[in-house]
């Protein structure tokens, strides 16, 4: 700020420039990106693709990579991929997670702290994935642990060891909700738990195990939104930091 006001004082910016440097936000009309955000939080704004128009998520990607910051894009469908890369073909697109990203340089985590991404069931792999790969982009060690829902339950005992000594798991379950129960009564470490929208009617989109989620009776875990893959993860990697006694920024 003090920089900004001093080359206003020089002479060499104009005041309209000070006043767009200092409000941290580009404003394109139809959206605000917010170019402090990596400043505040440790990481730059990740972009919602659902419900924008390819060529407002094409314009938001322009405007974050200006500033050399790094693109992560959640809720891109596979039709709004094919649009963007057109242009954008040096981003990465995750078919299943249908997330778009694009990194300044490669970050290499050397640490042997990891976050366990546990999925109770094959239908509910976008979700984990969602999960799995935006702890990854953000630049943490994650081991994935699929397809073992409490229907049979050995699957899960068989990685047992191995969840145990995670940092922090994100547990992903539709149906009834009740991995995430078992696996915190499993482990020493916070459990995020992800309700997803499978299941028959009853689930209510969701609403089943999202209430069994609140109403479990192990202890250590936390409950985000349905559906709500990146924020179980985005919570999830700020619990490794910690743990790694590392900041982002």
């Amino acid at each position: 700020m003090e920089d900004i006001l001093k080359q206003v004082q020089d002479g060499t910016l104009s005041v309209e420039k000070a006043k767009e440097k200092l409000a941290g936000y580009e404003d394109l009309g139809f959206a605000k990106v917010d170019h402090q955000r990596k400043k505040r939080k440790g990481f730059p704004e990740v972009i919602y693709g659902e419900g924008k128009s390819p060529e407002q998520i094409i314009s938001i990607i322009e405007a974050i990579k200006a500033k050399e910051d790094d693109v992560l894009a959640t809720r891109i469908s596979r039709e709004k991929a094919e649009a963007i890369l057109k242009l954008h073909p040096e981003l990465i697109y995750y078919d299943v997670a249908e997330m778009l990203s694009w990194k300044q340089t490669a970050f290499v985590n050397e640490s042997d702290h990891y976050i366990a991404v546990v999925c109770a069931g094959t239908s509910d792999l976008k979700i984990a994935e969602e999960a799995a790969v935006t702890a990854e982009l953000l630049g943490r060690n994650v081991k994935r642990f699929y397809d073992v829902g409490v229907a049979g339950i050995h699957r899960l005992l068989d990685h047992a060891e191995e969840i145990q000594n995670a940092t922090v798991s994100v547990v992903v379950a539709g149906m009834e909700g009740a991995l995430p129960s078992v696996v915190g009564g499993l482990v020493a470490h916070p459990v995020i738990a992800v309700p997803t929208s499978v299941g028959y009617g009853a689930n209510f989109q969701g609403m089943s195990a999202l209430l069994a989620m609140l109403n479990s009776c192990a202890s250590g875990i936390s409950v985000v939104n349905i559906d709500n893959g990146f924020g179980g993860a985005y919570n999830a990697v700020l619990i490794d930091q910690l743990a790694n006694n590392e900041r982002s920024f």
